[in-house]
C-alpha cells in the first residue's frame, strides 16, 4: 500500500513542467528569478568549512524575524557557520542587506527528494530551523532519515490552514511526527498542531516581537519625515496587495485631512511600477522615494519604491495603515509598526497574524477598520486628535516590550538538537 507522501511526491513532479513556467512567469517583473535556478534542485556552488547551523526564512518577513536570533547564534556558536535558506529574491536580497558576509545564504531546494537529499549531503546541517509555517513533506523525511534534527520553531496554524490540512490527515501527522520538536506562537496555535502531532506542542513566543529598530534606520525616518513635510500629516499604507490601493485611493478622496501626504509602500517591488500607473491614472500628483527628493507641497502620493526601508517609514509617518488586511489575502506583521511608537489601522482580514492583531487592539495600540472608508473615517478622527495619537504609540511600545522572549527560548531549544538532547 502506497504511503501519502508518494501520492504527494507524485504530484510534485506532475508539477515539474510548471515549475519552469512559474519562474519565467516570475521573472517579468523580478529578473532575479532566474537567478541561480541549480539551487532550487539542490545543486550549490558555495561550501561550508565549519559545523553548520541552519535557518530556513522564506522572504523578506521572515528574514527580518530572525535578526536577534542570528546574532545570538553568532555570539554562542562563532565555530559555527550559519547558514540561511530562502524562497524569494526578495528575502535573499534582504539577508544580503541584515547580514552581509556574515551568513551563507542560498535557495531551499523545491521539495523534490533527490533535491533535498542533495542539499543536505552538500551542507550536513547539525541542525535545522524551519519557521512559522514552513512544512515541506520529503524535506522533512530527509532529515529524518539523515539523524539531522530538524525544529518547527515560532509555529503557527490558523484555522483556514488547518482545515486545509485536516484534508490529507495522514501525511500532515505523518510529516509532523517526524520533525524533531514543534514549538508554537500562541497556545491557539499550538492547540491545532497537537492536533496532528498527537503530543504536546510547547508555546515559545513570537520571534517578530525581539526584532530591533536599527538605530540606522530610525535615523534615516527623521530625515524623511524632513523631506515629506515636518508640519504635515503623514499616513503610511504599508506592505499594500494588489487590489488595496485601488481601494486606499477611491476612499482617501473623501479625507478631511489638510495637506495630508500619503506614502504608499507596496509589498512587493514587482508592483512598484504598477502602483505608480494607478496613482497616475487617478489623477493625483506623486513622487518616488527613489528620486531622494523633497516632496513638493503640491504632492499628494509618495511611492515608496525602496528596499529594506520600512522602519524608517514607519519612524517618518504619523499614521500606519498595515496593508494585506483590507482584502482576504491574512495580513501582515503591525509589529514592527508597533515598535517604533507608530500607531496603527489594520483591516479586517488579520488571520496569519490573528492573535497579534487582537492584542494590539486590545492593548490600544491599533484600531481595526472594517473598509477602506471606515479607514478615512478613523484617520479623520485621529489625526485631528494628537493626544490620541501618542497613547497609541506609546501602547504600541508597551505591547511590544511586553511580549518578547522568544529568541531565547529558540536559542535554548537548538542547543539542546545541537547538543543531541531533543
Amino acid at each position: 500500500m502506497f504511503k501519502p507522501r508518494f501520492y504527494y511526491t507524485f504530484g510534485l513532479w506532475l508539477l515539474l513542467p510548471y515549475v519552469f513556467f512559474h519562474l519565467l512567469w516570475r521573472a517579468r517583473k523580478q529578473r532575479e528569478y532566474l537567478h541561480h535556478i541549480g539551487e532550487r534542485f539542490g545543486r550549490y556552488a558555495v561550501r561550508c568549512e565549519k559545523p553548520v547551523i541552519w535557518l530556513h526564512s522564506v522572504s523578506v518577513g521572515e528574514t527580518r524575524a530572525i535578526v536577534t536570533l542570528v546574532q545570538s547564534l553568532r555570539i554562542r556558536y562563532p565555530d559555527h557557520q550559519i547558514l540561511l535558506s530562502h524562497t524569494t529574491p526578495t528575502g535573499r536580497a534582504a539577508s544580503e542587506q541584515l547580514f552581509g558576509e556574515d551568513v551563507i545564504r542560498v535557495y531551499l531546494p523545491y521539495d523534490y527528494p533527490f533535491a533535498v537529499e542533495r542539499f543536505l549531503r552538500h551542507f550536513r546541517p547539525q541542525v535545522g530551523v524551519l519557521m512559522e509555517t514552513e512544512i515541506w513533506f520529503n524535506l522533512i523525511h530527509a532529515c529524518h532519515n539523515e539523524s539531522i534534527p530538524l525544529l518547527l520553531l515560532s509555529a503557527r496554524l490558523s484555522d483556514k490552514s488547518a482545515n486545509n490540512y485536516a484534508r490529507f490527515p495522514r501525511l500532515v501527522r505523518a510529516g509532523l511526527r517526524e520533525l524533531s520538536l514543534v514549538a508554537a506562537q500562541t497556545e491557539g496555535d499550538a492547540m491545532r498542531l497537537a492536533d496532528f502531532c498527537n503530543r504536546a506542542v510547547p508555546v515559545m513566543g513570537n520571534l517578530k516581537f525581539d526584532i530591533v529598530p536599527p538605530p540606522a534606520m530610525l535615523e534615516l525616518g527623521k530625515r524623511l519625515r524632513v523631506m515629506f513635510g515636518e508640519q504635515r500629516p503623514v499616513l503610511l499604507a504599508a506592505s499594500t496587495r494588489e487590489g488595496e490601493e485601488a481601494l486606499l485611493l477611491d476612499a482617501l478622496q473623501h479625507a478631511e485631512i489638510e495637506r495630508l501626504l500619503v506614502v504608499i509602500v507596496p509589498r512587493h517591488p514587482q508592483r512598484f511600477d504598477e502602483v505608480a500607473a494607478l496613482i497616475e491614472q487617478h489623477g493625483l500628483s506623486m513622487q518616488r522615494r527613489s528620486a531622494n527628493e523633497p516632496v513638493s507641497a503640491r504632492t499628494q502620493f509618495v511611492l515608496g519604491d525602496s528596499m529594506g526601508e520600512m522602519f524608517a517609514y514607519y519612524a517618518a509617518c504619523d499614521i500606519a495603515f498595515i496593508g494585506g488586511s483590507l482584502l482576504p489575502l491574512g495580513g501582515q506583521n503591525l509589529i514592527e509598526a508597533c515598535a517604533v511608537g507608530t500607531p496603527v489601522l489594520i483591516g479586517p482580514y488579520t488571520y496569519n497574524f490573528a492573535q497579534a492583531t487582537e492584542m494590539a487592539v486590545a492593548d490600544g495600540a491599533a484600531m481595526q477598520i472594517n473598509h477602506a472608508d471606515d479607514l478615512v473615517h478613523q484617520l479623520n478622527i485621529l489625526l485631528h486628535d494628537p493626544l490620541q495619537l501618542a497613547r497609541m504609540g506609546e501602547a504600541g511600545r508597551q505591547f511590544v516590550n511586553s511580549n518578547q522572549g522568544a529568541t531565547e527560548g529558540a536559542v535554548r531549544l537548538i542547543a539542546l538538537a545541537v547538543n543531541h538532547a531533543l
